[in-house]
């Protein structure tokens, strides 16, 4: 309890509590005053924690409205429950709230650039992006398979573990053995349309040779531009489809 301390209390020299502040003697006879700061001290820390768990709270996200605004604006490139049925656009289920919400608000913000998706992102305020983030992030994602058997099994040798002789790092070491990512960290690649994960490997290889280009291809994530500016076609068609086939 502030303000009642037995001797024990702190030994700190120099501490600046207002009960140890004083000797030892009269620490068991606090003034007034010193009994009222305490209590104002308490009440202060006290308000504090309600005002961060009203925080909180207030930043909860709303699936219902998660729901409605996919629904107004999403639905019809990635499907009603997320799992787009094209292979040009990505499935959006069952991704890490965190990845989703820091796609929107770079696209927002310029850094990672689509046109249609920045239009989108542009109108969403933040407490928008994190309701529909969540609300996919619920949604279960279907599976997806591979298709190119010639290539599938080079796609799984680099997954799983790199290329050793460029020092490519296994794929697998940030997005898990079966591709469920790290939350968080890095995102859920198991399933996704072999085409979509192609097309933003080259994006991101463009990037990584964009010479004096800055803003060319995808330049949101400096780690995988290095990753895939080492990378072959073939390399890269391999990895997205044996990718597609994860679960």
């Amino acid at each position: 309890m502030l303000g009642v301390f037995p001797e024990s209390h702190c030994k700190m020299r120099g501490c600046i509590h207002p009960i140890c502040a004083v000797s030892t003697r009269d620490r068991r006879l606090a003034t007034p005053d010193r009994m009222k700061f305490s209590a104002l001290f308490a009440t202060a820390a006290l308000a504090s924690v309600f005002a961060f768990n009203a925080h909180a709270q207030a930043a909860k996200p709303d699936l219902n409205k998660g729901s409605a605004l996919f629904a107004a604006q999403c639905v019809a490139c990635h499907a009603a429950d997320g799992n787009s049925t094209t292979p040009a656009n990505p499935k959006l289920a069952g991704q890490h709230p965190e990845y989703l919400l820091k796609q929107l608000q770079e696209f927002k913000s310029g850094k990672r650039e689509n046109a249609i998706m920045s239009g989108f992102a542009s109108a969403m305020s933040d407490e928008d992006m994190r309701n529909v983030a969540f609300w996919l992030a619920s949604q279960k994602p279907k599976d997806g398979f591979a298709t190119d058997k010639d290539l599938v099994r080079l796609g799984e040798r680099i997954y799983r573990g790199g290329i050793a002789n460029r020092q490519i790092a296994a794929c697998a070491g940030c997005h898990s053995p079966n591709g469920a990512g790290i939350p968080a960290q890095y995102p859920r690649l198991a399933g996704q349309h072999a085409e979509y994960t192609a097309t933003q490997m080259k994006a991101f290889r463009d990037h990584g040779n964009k010479g004096r280009d800055e803003k060319a291809g995808r330049g949101n994530s400096t780690q995988m531009a290095q990753i895939a500016a080492q990378m072959s076609d073939r390399e890269i068609k391999a990895v997205a489809d044996y990718i597609a086939g994860l679960r």
